[in-house]
């Protein structure tokens, strides 16, 4: 079976290299799955999981705050605003996170302050999703 290159890097530096037979990514519009010869594209991520599927082992995760994502035939790369392995995602932190982004939404007035506050929200929800889905799938 063919492999695609996949590189995720962030702010922080390289957060994984490595050959996979499919990426799953969280598109600003959708999930978008990637295979080897996939055509050339560029799009916006939002936040969420970023799957590898591995050939012969299990899939390894990783969760992106945003960022961008390109495709070329032979690589994925993934620059990611902030990016964190599986192992590295805190399911309390996140629960937390998410509860003190729903309390500044309930508080906020100004129109700036409830955008950003909505943005907070849907940041850690995610965070709190994945960190949930993946609980004893940590690689």
């Amino acid at each position: 079976m063919s492999t695609i290159k996949v590189d995720i890097v962030s702010a922080e530096g390289q957060i994984w290299s490595g050959e996979g037979n499919l990426v799953i990514a969280p598109g600003k519009y959708g999930e978008v799955g990637i295979a080897p010869r996939h055509a050339p594209m560029m799009m916006n991520l939002r936040p969420g999981e970023v799957r590898v599927q591995l050939e012969g082992e299990e899939e390894r995760f990783f969760y992106v705050t945003g960022g961008l994502l390109e495709v070329q035939p032979t690589l994925v790369s993934i620059l990611a605003d902030t990016a964190l392995r599986a192992d590295q995602l805190d399911e309390q932190a996140a629960d937390d996170a998410r509860r003190a982004a729903e309390e500044a939404l309930k508080g906020a007035t100004a129109q700036e302050d409830l955008a950003h506050a909505q943005e907070q929200l849907v940041e850690a929800a995610a965070r709190y999703r994945a960190a949930q889905r993946l609980k004893g799938k940590r690689k």
